[in-house]
């Protein structure tokens, strides 16, 4: 079971994007089913969940809500996404343990996964999302959630919640 921290866009922002993405068949990409759409904060791998939820409360304690926006698709080898855009992201990432990774943090919402030789497999997608834009939402909580690997794909639930602060 791995483990990570994530904001979670509000029904109807899954729900218009799962609008535009229409019924994906005929191509290679693995999909993500919306309902495990979520945003990355920090990724812990095979962490502790009391401890973890204990170091996510104390780290996020008063920390703002933030109003983010899903809009264009990008990719990285073997996975298309759409970026998060939102001041105060990346602050609050950092606050959720994303310095711990070795990568710069890039916010994104995993569309699809394909194979990372197989490039072009994502291309007419990125394309058709290249001018999307979602509304804007208010985040006003963090999930600290559990990943379980099974044979069609990562299983998620929510293990706790650390609200934000609202204006």
């Amino acid at each position: 079971m791995h483990v990570f921290s994530a904001l979670v866009p509000p029904a109807d922002v899954t729900a218009t994007l799962a609008a535009e993405l229409g019924e994906p068949a005929g191509d290679r990409l693995r999909w993500s089913p919306p309902r495990d759409w979520h945003v990355t904060l920090g990724f812990y791998g095979h962490a502790d969940l009391t401890e973890r939820a204990g170091r996510l409360r104390e780290r996020l304690a008063g920390r703002p809500a933030i109003d983010l926006r899903l809009e264009n698709a990008g990719t990285f080898p073997g996975v298309l996404w759409l970026t998060v855009a939102g001041e105060g992201l990346t602050a609050l990432a950092l606050a959720a343990g994303a310095d711990a990774e070795a990568r710069p943090y890039r916010a994104h919402l995993t569309l699809a996964r394909f194979p990372r030789e197989e490039p072009e497999l994502a291309r007419p997608w990125e394309q058709r999302l290249a001018r999307f834009s979602s509304r804007v939402w208010k985040a006003t909580e963090v999930v600290l959630m559990c990943g379980e690997r099974a044979p069609d794909g990562s299983r998620y639930r929510v293990a706790d919640r650390f609200p934000l602060e609202r204006a």
